[in-house]
């Protein structure tokens, strides 16, 4: 069977994707084979296609990118557990720029009557994320204070809901007066625009120079240094993704004077555990379905237009979450 897709052969801009034709095999020994409704577009996505470090290992050339989508499961192969054709499911996965694909089984979810294909494959990564961020690394809860960078970002927006549900008061940044509203929407109480102030000297203002409890930086080297000025003593920055580029080294010492927890975590570590995996997801599922976080799809691309897609993503020009209709 011939199956569409989009991958590189070298790293590079977004001129270096290819949309073509690729021969797929039947499913093997622990895969099904998806006929994928939706796929996920992320800023990680961006990483793997330069080179940078990303959420899945790069390996030979040619890649083909995405981690994460959705579908309809069309035929399994031996050792399939409880997957069978027809079901719709989701999952993340190097390799989701395809109309096609197999997947093992080990990395798919069974999705409820309440979640879209739509949804889950435009947020399901950023929503397992999210999970882990306000649950478990930093277990959120009512009186804590967190700032969350790229707060009208597609992680931002799930992030300021989910803390807010969990009883925070949250401060987001943005890049611009035209996303304020959004990131109020979006369980923002405070919203500070990092263009036109010093997001570290507003958030010392609104914490009465206390500072936060936690922040949630996915911003990386514009944002990193001047968080360490704005988190409470003892309090944890979490570096979790490098959209303006890597921090790269710095002074240990900065930390020294109040304590300061730093981390660089990865999602793959939080749900490389069968039992992991499926509780992070029944807690997003749980999130959205309830209504605690609102998981809007804010536009779609067709998979040959992928690469004005990655145009839009460097833009820095978008807001919230959108997926790839094959």
């Amino acid at each position: 069977m011939k199956t569409s897709v989009v991958r590189i052969h070298r790293h590079g801009g977004p001129e270096v994707l290819q949309y073509e034709e690729v021969d797929l095999p039947a499913p093997g020994d622990g895969e099904v084979q998806i006929r994928q409704t939706a796929i996920g577009l992320n800023f990680a996505d961006t990483y793997q296609r330069e080179g940078e470090a990303g959420p899945h290992d790069g390996g030979a050339m040619p890649i083909i990118l995405g981690g994460q989508g959705a579908g309809i499961i069309e035929a399994v192969g031996q050792n399939a557990g409880t997957f069978m054709a027809g079901d719709r499911v989701a999952y993340i996965s190097p390799g989701a720029y395809a109309e096609r694909r197999n997947v093992a089984v080990g990395r798919l979810l069974h999705l409820p009557a309440e979640i879209s294909d739509q949804v889950a494959a435009a947020t399901l990564l950023r929503g397992l994320t999210a999970e882990y961020l306000v649950r478990r690394l930093y277990k959120v809860k009512p009186g804590n204070t967190v700032l969350v960078h790229a707060a009208a970002g597609g992680m931002g927006l799930i992030l300021g809901q989910w803390a807010k549900a969990l009883g925070a008061r949250v401060i987001g940044t943005v890049g611009a007066n035209s996303k304020i509203d959004i990131a109020r929407a979006h369980g923002c109480d405070e919203v500070i625009v990092y263009t036109g102030e010093d997001f570290a000297a507003r958030t010392m203002e609104l914490t009465g120079g206390t500072g936060v409890d936690v922040i949630y930086d996915g911003v990386g080297k514009d944002a990193f240094l001047k968080s360490l000025d704005c988190v409470r003593p003892m309090g944890m920055v979490i570096s979790y993704g490098t959209a303006s580029g890597n921090v790269g080294q710095f002074d240990l010492q900065l930390l020294h004077r109040k304590s300061i927890i730093v981390t660089r975590p990865t999602l793959r570590t939080w749900i490389a555990a069968r039992a992991d995996l499926e509780a992070a997801a029944a807690a997003f599922f749980e999130a959205v379905i309830s209504g605690k976080v609102r998981a809007d799809v804010n536009r779609s691309y067709s998979l040959r237009d992928t690469r004005r897609a990655h145009e839009e993503l460097h833009s820095r020009s978008t807001t919230g979450a959108a997926i790839i209709i094959p």
